[in-house]
């Protein structure tokens, strides 16, 4: 008698906890999960004791909690995995975007927080140099498909001087506040406009970002606690076979032996029968030029040496941010090309002053490249069977056009 009565008790909280709707501090929002599913997700106060009804195609999908409030995170992020063809969601009230059938516009953004970091500062108030607001608003006008975020979320990691007005009273530090400031309300609009597909970047590491990144953002259903390393997965969507891979931990210009091996391996099992046209994301760019201070080196050496030897012959592009601007690289036929789109709000890096086109990088030189110092965005469209690629400013002007088809990658300017 005393179980049965509990569980009246149980029950009839849990009605009154729907009885009342939660109040919801972000979202919804959809992510590609790594299980091949939609994941619905939705912040709310940190005393809700039921999350909002998820409904998919008509259908009643329970929302459970992911991690318990803390002092740092006092909210409560409910998530729910859907299958991937859904056609028609919603979370509480709310409608949320699904994933056509074939996806057709995709938005590519990276590298999108306002930085303050030590002596590093951008003036988070000003979006001349501080954009992804904006960008957020022109990309979701351009009704996309699907979002995709190379990584690199989570900038404000110190406190904004006090001679510093441009970032006055910015929260800072991996906190709700800080993801709130540089993500989920800037973010808002694209959110509501189509399914995100998120890659961490070394900016959601554990010893910065990563209690959000858990949170809030990573794929998996289950994330637990904060680990600095993920294991890859591979999507099937909207007609795109994708490849993601957390290389956040992966050293740019000193291999470590043990990490080369590690990720050696996971790329033998992601790679291995890789389908026709396929696109390799992670953070990291694999084959790149650096700049800034860090000079005419190459960039990644980790996952260069961890990949060597093992690309497949379906792999056509590996897209990735990190490096902040956009740039373009093709080697020919014998490797992928590689396209860096890390130019979405943090601080511009300085341009290597190196003609891309001949350049060496892992033994192979480049075939045709190009790099711009401006921020934006970039929009994939389906050209037959291959895409075409507009680079967008905040101000929506086109700075810059591609082709890709295969392992083709023409960029210049319009």
């Amino acid at each position: 008698m005393r179980k049965l009565v509990l569980a009246v008790a149980a029950s009839l909280a849990m009605l009154a906890a729907r009885a009342e709707p939660a109040q919801v501090l972000a979202g919804p929002w959809v992510e590609l999960s790594a299980d091949n599913m939609l994941s619905v997700r939705v912040v709310v106060g940190s005393g809700v004791t039921a999350c909002p009804t998820v409904v998919a195609d008509g259908k009643e999908t329970e929302a459970r909690q992911r991690g318990v409030a803390t002092g740092d995170f006092p909210i409560t992020v409910c998530a729910a995995e859907v299958p991937l063809a859904t056609q028609k969601l919603s979370i509480g009230d709310t409608q949320a975007p699904v994933l056509p059938a074939t996806v057709n516009r995709i938005v590519v953004i990276g590298d999108t927080g306002c930085r303050i970091e030590g002596k590093a500062l951008q003036n988070c108030d000003d979006t001349s140099e501080w954009p992804f607001p904006v960008i957020a608003k022109q990309a979701a006008a351009m009704k996309p498909d699907l979002v995709i975020h190379v990584g690199d979320y989570y900038y404000r990691e110190t406190a904004c001087p006090a001679d510093h007005p441009g970032c006055a009273k910015s929260p800072f530090g991996d906190n709700w506040d800080a993801w709130k400031a540089d993500l989920t309300v800037p973010a808002a609009p694209l959110f509501a406009a189509a399914p995100w597909l998120t890659v961490r970047g070394n900016h959601e590491l554990c010893k910065r970002g990563g209690i959000g990144w858990t949170r809030l953002l990573d794929p998996r259903a289950k994330p637990g606690r904060c680990e600095d390393e993920s294991p890859p997965y591979r999507l099937h969507a909207g007609g795109l076979d994708l490849m993601v891979f957390d290389d956040a931990n992966a050293d740019d210009l000193k291999p470590d032996p043990a990490k080369v091996a590690d990720y050696a391996k996971q790329f033998a099992t992601l790679l291995n029968g890789a389908p026709p046209h396929s696109w390799l994301l992670l953070h990291r760019p694999v084959w790149a030029l650096a700049q800034g201070d860090l000079g005419s080196a190459t960039i990644n050496q980790t996952m260069q040496a961890a990949i060597r030897g093992q690309v497949p012959d379906g792999l056509d592009m590996v897209l990735s941010g990190h490096l902040h601007d956009f740039t373009s690289y093709e080697f020919g036929p014998t490797r992928p090309s590689q396209l860096i789109v890390g130019d979405s709000g943090d601080t511009m890096l300085d341009l290597a002053n190196v003609q891309l086109a001949g350049s060496l990088i892992d033994g192979l030189a480049v075939t045709k490249g190009f790099a711009l110092e401006r921020f934006g965005f970039f929009v994939l469209e389906r050209n037959g069977d291959g895409w075409k690629g507009t680079l967008y400013s905040n101000d929506k002007s086109v700075l810059a056009l591609c082709a890709i088809s295969g392992r083709s990658l023409d960029c210049h300017s319009p």
